[in-house]
């Protein structure tokens, strides 16, 4: 069995491609799996790390702002589909899986005129426009919420699967040590300065992941004893599990490592993307009674939104557990094995 996997970007089109990657090949030890992604993305590091082989295809996104700089994204997407084209060819795969990137759309509709069976996996509540435009030559549709499915045509083609997460944080030593700040692995403005509101009106010991982008710059500030800063953090499976409460943005892939873990969360979600839906993931949560939303708009009104609703929370242990429990209910931790009996029966 020959499968290629495709995504690209960002760590939440990466790691749930790895994460179906690994079940695969623990059911099947004998399948073939190549990545595609595209030439400079972080996925040339996080794919090698997992132990498998990528090949890079020129891609970029449509920019909104600048439609000057869309004559470069043509231009990607004519030389990436011959690129494509040609890795496909080659490796002559049977299944093709895309979890998103802008790479994804290229790969799946050149592994459909090969004749491979393609399937795709939304993240999001909301759904991007590629996946949208690809579900008609796809066998499958997996999705994350259920709210998605009602954005595509063929609903006898959806699953719902939930997010494919890394075993680890399933696996994790669980305990309730600290407050786990973090704005992703660049960091988030808004998140930080809420952050450092907050560092000052609590006790508890805090860990605050600032990002690389914002490092230098908090470590500026008249830090409390009680915080340890970092600027990054390899091992998230670890941090996570030993978290009373995670404060965070609200991207598919961290939410459900963060229901995985069965952590009480408040989202702060990227106003920055498309269709707002982070908000969309978030309230899914929410509205389940695991989590609460702080919007960047409300922080932009009072900073100290956040720690209010932080110092609430820890004063009642009670809806913090409740609160846990009910991540462990939302979680969904059979995605790729839902997925693999999908494609594989």
């Amino acid at each position: 069995m020959k499968v290629i996997m495709t995504c690209g970007g960002t760590g939440g089109h990466i790691y749930p491609a790895i994460a179906i990657a690994d079940k695969i090949k623990e059911k099947q030890k004998d399948a073939e799996i190549l990545f595609i992604g595209t030439k400079h993305g972080m996925e040339n590091r996080l794919v090698p790390a997992a132990g498998y082989e990528i090949k890079g295809i020129d891609a970029s996104g449509i920019d909104r702002h600048n439609p000057i700089k869309n004559i470069k994204t043509v231009n990607n997407f004519i030389k990436g589909g011959i690129e494509a084209g040609n890795i496909i060819r080659k490796f002559r795969p049977d299944v093709v899986i895309g979890t998103g990137g802008y790479v994804t759309g290229t790969v799946v509709q050149h592994g459909k005129l090969y004749g491979a069976k393609c399937y795709i996996h939304e993240q999001n509540a909301f759904p991007g426009v590629a996946n949208k435009i690809l579900e008609p030559i796809c066998e499958k549709v997996f999705i994350s919420f259920p709210e998605a499915a009602k954005f595509f045509k063929n609903e006898s083609k959806v699953v719902l699967v939930g997010n494919p997460i890394r075993q680890a944080f399933i696996d994790s030593e669980k305990s309730n040590d600290y407050i786990l700040i973090c704005g992703g692995s660049l960091g988030a403005e808004m998140i930080n300065n809420a952050a450092l509101d907050l560092m000052n009106k609590v006790d508890d010991k805090i860990i605050f992941v600032t990002g690389r982008r914002y490092y230098e710059q908090i470590k500026k500030n008249n830090i409390p004893d009680n915080v340890t800063l970092l600027d990054y953090e390899n091992n998230m499976p670890e941090r996570m599990g030993k978290a009373k409460l995670v404060i965070s943005r609200a991207g598919a892939i961290t939410l459900s490592e963060i229901m995985a873990s069965g952590k009480p969360a408040i989202f702060i979600p990227s106003p920055n993307v498309t269709a707002n839906h982070q908000y969309h993931n978030a309230m899914s949560v929410v509205e389940a009674g695991a989590a609460l939303i702080v919007e960047e708009k409300e922080l932009e009104k009072n900073i100290g939104v956040l720690s209010e609703k932080v110092q609430k929370l820890l004063a009642d242990e009670e809806i913090l557990k409740s609160m846990a429990e009910n991540a462990k209910k939302v979680a969904k931790l059979d995605a790729a094995d839902i997925i693999y009996q999908n494609i594989y029966g």
